[in-house]
């Protein structure tokens, strides 16, 4: 990504160095009041150790190369390079003694509720390694929609998170319909033929999303869209990168996490309405993907979110 004007940047960046955590791998990120966007212009040699939190982060080096770890897989950042990190993945950073690059962290929330998003954010729930010869097709794009982003994030124009939010929706379509011409099933068929999978497939994630709470197995999903479990369990894997169980829980935890923003709901209830049945295997999965149970996610946070009032 090219700067044109560094001192600019430097001068009037929005980091301070500091990345707040509730605990060693718990991090709150401190957007400023009223804004879902935060964009820093990094040039210090801080690492972080294993961490996670519920932005998604994007990662530009401008000078120099930033490596990160995302749920145990390595990766190593040249300038120019793109590394988009999902929400809720655990990963460290670690960055040389010199160098510079921007940081996007990013609090969709606002927008997950659009019909068709949850789609697109299960297609952005895997690291993604955006580079010129990985995705040839949309580098330029996702490179050029970052740049607006920033320009618009620094220039503060009247309107200018609506602008974001606008680029952002372009940018998660553009790498989404790319990551469905990857998938196998998507890319030897013929275009009405991918079309019918689209929809199927957006069908099924809008079922998942409205009925989460119920208990429903593979077998019913594949057999209400016509295919064996066998074929819907390979086409499921390669769509959301997920199988259809580990997805189930995805979705489920994704709920639980706003559920436990409010303050009057139990523990037990949010198990209940994020479709767990029981609270053993609830706190056991939320566990699991959070390394710390609902009750000290939800004391963190609001711990956290008290320090900033």
């Amino acid at each position: 990504m090219s700067v044109k004007n560094i001192d600019f940047y430097t001068v009037n960046s929005d980091f301070s160095g500091k990345r707040t955590m509730a605990d060693e791998k718990h991090e709150i990120v401190e957007h400023l009041e009223g804004c879902a966007i935060r964009i820093w212009y990094n040039n210090q040699n801080v690492c972080f150790d294993t961490h996670w939190h519920t932005d998604i982060e994007i990662i530009v080096p401008v000078e120099n190369w930033y490596d990160a770890t995302v749920e145990d897989e390595y990766f190593h950042i040249e300038p120019g390079d793109i590394m988009i990190i999902p929400s809720g993945a655990l990963h460290s950073l670690k960055a040389p003694d010199k160098g510079m690059r921007f940081v996007f962290l990013l609090d969709i929330s606002s927008i997950a509720s659009i019909h068709g998003f949850s789609e697109v954010e299960t297609m952005l729930s895997s690291p993604m390694h955006v580079t010129k010869t990985a995705f040839p097709h949309i580098y330029d794009d996702v490179h050029s929609i970052l740049a607006q982003i920033r320009d618009e994030y620094f220039g503060k124009e009247p309107f200018y998170e609506l602008t974001i939010f606008s680029l952002l929706l372009n940018m998660f379509v553009t790498i989404s319909r790319n990551q469905l011409s990857n998938i196998e099933a998507f890319s030897g068929a013929r275009i009405y033929k991918q079309q019918e999978y689209v929809n199927k497939f957006n069908n099924i994630m809008g079922y998942i999303d409205e009925h989460y709470m119920e208990d429903f197995t593979l077998d019913d999903i594949a057999s209400a869209v016509g295919f064996s479990k066998y074929h819907f369990s390979r086409l499921f894997k390669q769509y959301t990168g997920f199988t259809f169980c580990s997805y189930i829980c995805h979705r489920r935890i994704k709920v639980a996490e706003k559920l436990l923003e409010q303050p009057d709901l139990s523990i037990t209830e949010i198990a209940m309405r994020a479709g767990f049945p029981s609270i053993s295997t609830f706190n056991r999965v939320f566990r699991k993907q959070k390394n710390c149970s609902p009750t000290e996610y939800r004391d963190k946070n609001n711990r956290l979110r008290h320090l900033y009032v």
